[in-house]
C-alpha cells in the first residue's frame, strides 16, 4: 500500500457498501485524504458523526453533474468510481435513470479524472454485466464499454491509467439476499427464495477491496480484472443460514424475479479465451482491435469455440460447512451470534 503514502482518494459512491469497506481499509494507510462523494447527505453525515476523522472530506454532488465531479476531482490521485444504480426490479422499471447514472455518469467520472490529470481510475462493474439480460447488466455492460474505449483512446503512456473490476455477489451488502433473510429468520418469516438451484457468487466485502488494490496496484489501460471465486445455491446459503442462527424456518419458493438469471457469469467465453491467469484473479487486457472492419468479420477466431465461460454453475461450489465459515467471516453475522 505504500503507493497511497500521502496521495489523495476520491470515491464515488462512498456512502454504499464498497465504499465503506475501502474507505475502512484505506484509513489504515499513510494516505494524505479520502475524499467521499455521493448525493445523499443523510448517510453523508451519519459517516461523519462516526468516523470523526479530518482525512475524510465530503463531497456532495451526483455523477451526472459532471461539475460537482469536477469540484470533488481538483488534486485527487485515485479514483474508485462505485457510484451507481444497482438494484435489478428498479432498474428494470426505470432504465433510463439507469443509463444516466451507469452509463453518463461513469463517462463523466472518466472525463473529469482524465483533465484532472489523476493517476489510476478503478471501475466498479458486476457479473450481470456479462451476457446481460437485465437493464441494470445492460447499463454496466455499457459503463465497462464506456471506460475500456476512454483507455483504449489514452493509450499506456498517458497520465491516467483506467481499469475495471467486475464482482459477482458480494456477502451482505446492502440490498443482498443475506440480511433480508437474517431479518426474516429473526421475525420468524418464512425465507424466500425466488429458485432454490440458483447459484451465485459468494465474495466478502474484504474480498472485494483486495481486488481494488490489486487493479490499483497491477492494472494496465483498459484492463478488466476478475476474483475466483467460490459459489453455491440457494438452497445451501438458506440451510446453512438457519444452522447457524439454530432456527427452524420455513424455506418458501417464490419463483424467479424480473430480470433474474439461474446462474452468474464473470467471464465470457471470449474474454477467457484473452484472459491471462493471475492466481487468485482474471486479468482480461482491453481488445486490442481497431475498426478495420475485416478483424471483425474476415479474421476470426476458431479457439473461442473450445473455451467455456467462468460461471457460478462450473467454479467451485460449496457445500454447508464451507458456507458456514464463509459466513462467520462477516462482522453482521458475528455480531448476531455474540462472536465478536
Amino acid at each position: 500500500m505504500s503507493q497511497f503514502i500521502n496521495k489523495t482518494l476520491l470515491i464515488t459512491g462512498g456512502t454504499g457498501s464498497f465504499g465503506n469497506a475501502v474507505l475502512k481499509r484505506f484509513l489504515e494507510t499513510d494516505i494524505k485524504e479520502i475524499r467521499i462523494f455521493s448525493r445523499d447527505e443523510k448517510k453523508q453525515d451519519d459517516m461523519r458523526h462516526r468516523l470523526q476523522n479530518p482525512k475524510v472530506k465530503f463531497y456532495i454532488g451526483d455523477v451526472r453533474d459532471k461539475r460537482s465531479v469536477d469540484t470533488a476531482m481538483r488534486g485527487v490521485d485515485y479514483v474508485f468510481h462505485a457510484a451507481a444504480l444497482k438494484q435489478v426490479p428498479s432498474c428494470e422499471f426505470f432504465p433510463m435513470q439507469a443509463v444516466r447514472t451507469n452509463v453518463i455518469g461513469t463517462e463523466n467520472v472518466l472525463d473529469s479524472a482524465v483533465e484532472h490529470g489523476v493517476k489510476n481510475v478503478v471501475v466498479l462493474s458486476t457479473d450481470k454485466a456479462a451476457y446481460p439480460i437485465n437493464a441494470m447488466g445492460i447499463s454496466k455492460a455499457m459503463m465497462e464499454k464506456v471506460a475500456i474505449a476512454k483507455a483504449r483512446s489514452l493509450e499506456n503512456d498517458a497520465t491516467t491509467t483506467i481499469c475495471c473490476t467486475r464482482y459477482g455477489n458480494v456477502m451482505a451488502s446492502r440490498g443482498s439476499v443475506i440480511p433480508l433473510w437474517v431479518d426474516q429468520i429473526k421475525a420468524g418469516k418464512p425465507i424466500t427464495i425466488t429458485d432454490p438451484g440458483m447459484t451465485r457468487y459468494m465474495m466478502t466485502l474484504d474480498d472485494a477491496v483486495d481486488l481494488v488494490l490489486y487493479a490499483f496496484e497491477h492494472g494496465n489501460q483498459g484492463d478488466l480484472f476478475v476474483q475466483k471465486a467460490p459459489a453455491a445455491t440457494l438452497t445451501v446459503l438458506a440451510e446453512s443460514l438457519k444452522e447457524l442462527y439454530h432456527a427452524d424456518t420455513e424455506v418458501k419458493v417464490i419463483g424467479t424475479r424480473h430480470g433474474e438469471k439461474l446462474y452468474e457469469t464473470l467471464v465470457t467465453r471470449e474474454e477467457m479465451f484473452r484472459s491471462e491467469d493471475m492466481g487468485d484473479y482474471f486479468r482480461i487486457p482491453a481488445d486490442a482491435r481497431d475498426l478495420n472492419y475485416d478483424k471483425f468479420f474476415v479474421e476470426g477466431q476458431e479457439d473461442i469455440s473450445k473455451v467455456e465461460d467462468y460461471h457460478s454453475h462450473n467454479t467451485f461450489r460449496l457445500d454447508k460447512e464451507g458456507m458456514k465459515q464463509l459466513l462467520l467471516k462477516l462482522p453482521e453475522i458475528r455480531e448476531d451470534l455474540n462472536l465478536l
